[in-house]
């Protein structure tokens, strides 16, 4: 990859992780209610699962959902349906709740990584650093140079949304304002499923 075309990758990766999209509405939500430590499988299933999606894109794999459109509609309903139940995790009864034993659990590490197969946003980073950035005839080097500035600009990114999240702890200690706040995590949520239902 051309030195030129680092610092431009760079900062389309930083405007692409830090930006709000599921991810970071839920990392808000997951460091509100459980705190930055119980979040980092959260974090790094992220890192992981969109490092796999960049992978799969750059073999082929974006080309041949664009070849077949089923697969598309596909994956659209799995994404609706899977954040609607995300959404609904949030506000269901006990989420606010300030006993741990009532409260759901932080995503795990493979459910984060999951889940990026079914994300809009991930899909749509992918895919434009994938087309944007790699090279035919230097393949495996491009993507290891896009792998390794993901990892290491996209976690302290993402990071920041789960310890905004963490500072309003003591704020959502009030069990009123910890379901507000829930609630309107989990429809900002589905306000990002916006570019699906246009498109």
């Amino acid at each position: 990859m051309p030195v030129e075309q680092i610092l431009p990758l760079m900062g389309f990766i930083i405007v692409m992780t830090v930006t709000p999209g599921p991810n970071n509405f839920m990392l808000l939500a997951s460091g509100a209610n459980f705190g930055f430590r119980r979040s980092i499988p959260h974090i790094l299933g992220i890192t992981l699962g969109c490092q796999v999606l960049l992978v799969a894109v750059a073999l082929g794999l974006g080309s041949l959902l664009l070849a077949w459109p089923q697969a598309l509609d596909v994956l659209r309903v799995l994404c609706v349906l899977i954040l609607f139940y995300l959404a609904w995790l949030l506000v269901r009864p006990g989420t606010s709740s300030t006993d741990p034993e009532k409260r759901p659990r932080p995503l795990t590490l493979l459910e984060a990584a999951l889940f990026q197969w079914v994300n809009p946003k991930a899909w749509m980073m992918i895919i434009a650093v994938v087309t944007t950035y790699t090279q035919a005839g230097n393949m495996t080097t491009s993507l290891l140079i896009i792998a390794a500035l993901f990892a290491v600009l996209g976690i302290p990114m993402i990071s920041v949304w789960n310890l905004f999240g963490v500072s309003l702890q003591r704020w959502l200690s009030d069990p009123l304002r910890a379901r507000a706040f829930n609630w309107l995590m989990a429809v900002l949520l589905l306000a990002s499923l916006y570019p699906i239902v246009v498109y």
